[in-house]
């Protein structure tokens, strides 16, 4: 068949060309070169994500401090991707106003006694919290503390089932749903995420595809991201390094024989009698210069 049209389905991801000028002007300045832009729910898919549940379909949750990042994947494919602006730090906001406390006590309370579901609190467990100089210490019911959180997960969770929803494909997804990211770390989540979406759920840790690896500073959610940009990476140093190796066994394998003979016949039907030698022997040598150079810098 011979085709006068090709046609194809792009998923397109925008964003603000201040934002990621930001980026570039402060890797720059820090003495590095940008070598690409990667959304962060992609590259956190990398560090988390198996194959086989990209290939039978998962939702990717990203819970960040500022944001939470959707990204779900089908056959392989990315198929859609979200960012929802609420994240962790909203929750330790709702605390800080619901509790009256401290920005850096809310903080606490939430990573240390913070659950996702107040059913699974028990009504007798109180924290204390240390009082401003001449105040009273303050108690706080660990019931109260899962309410406030639940509150905003719910609605977090309430955008990414819409998201689900909007993608299309809601029937498709059998990997069911991971959550990573430092929000992902609060107790009971992945029951509440499988209730109100009705998907099974999961907590995906960077450190599943890295061998040989037992240290627990980089085990947490919360350097999802992170790790899977140093794997991106990588990625692209081995593509780089394997098509450098195909050019100089291209190089190698390929002789060029040019006549060392000054009194040697002119080639025939050549422009130039003064040149000397096959056309595919200046074309390789010239290619050649180039490989040269590129392996130089």
């Amino acid at each position: 068949m011979a085709g006068v049209r090709l046609e194809a389905n792009f998923h397109i991801i925008t964003g603000h060309v201040s934002n990621v000028k930001n980026i570039h002007t402060c890797i720059e300045r820090s003495g590095l070169r940008v070598k690409d832009i990667i959304l962060e729910p992609i590259a956190s898919a990398a560090s988390v994500l198996t194959e086989e549940e990209k290939e039978a379909g998962v939702v990717l949750v990203d819970i960040g401090g500022g944001t939470t990042d959707i990204a779900i994947f089908h056959d392989n494919i990315i198929r859609h991707t979200a960012v929802i602006p609420f994240g962790g730090n909203a929750i330790t906001y709702d605390i800080k106003e619901g509790c009256q406390i401290m920005q850096g006590k809310a903080e606490t309370l939430k990573v240390k006694f913070g659950s996702a579901l107040a059913s699974e609190t028990k009504e007798n467990e109180v924290v204390c919290i240390p009082g401003l100089k001449g105040q009273q210490p303050k108690e706080i019911t660990l019931k109260s503390l899962a309410g406030i959180i639940q509150a905003r997960m719910e609605e977090i969770i309430a955008f990414v089932d819409f998201e689900i929803k909007k993608s299309g494909y809601s029937k498709k997804i059998l990997g069911g749903i991971v959550l990573t990211g430092g929000g992902a770390q609060l107790k009971h989540l992945p029951q509440l995420f499988s209730y109100m979406t009705g998907l099974d759920c999961r907590i995906g840790y960077p450190n599943e595809h890295l061998a040989n690896t037992n240290d627990l500073d980089i085990a947490s959610p919360m350097f999802s991201t992170g790790i899977g940009l140093v794997l991106k990476g990588f990625e692209e140093l081995e593509k780089q390094n394997k098509a450098a190796i195909q050019i100089d066994q291209v190089v190698k394998n390929e002789t060029i024989k040019e006549p060392t003979d000054n009194n040697a016949p002119p080639v025939s039907g050549h422009s130039d009698p003064e040149k000397k030698g096959s056309f595919f022997g200046t074309i390789l040598k010239k290619y050649t210069d180039k490989v040269e150079i590129f392996f130089k810098d």
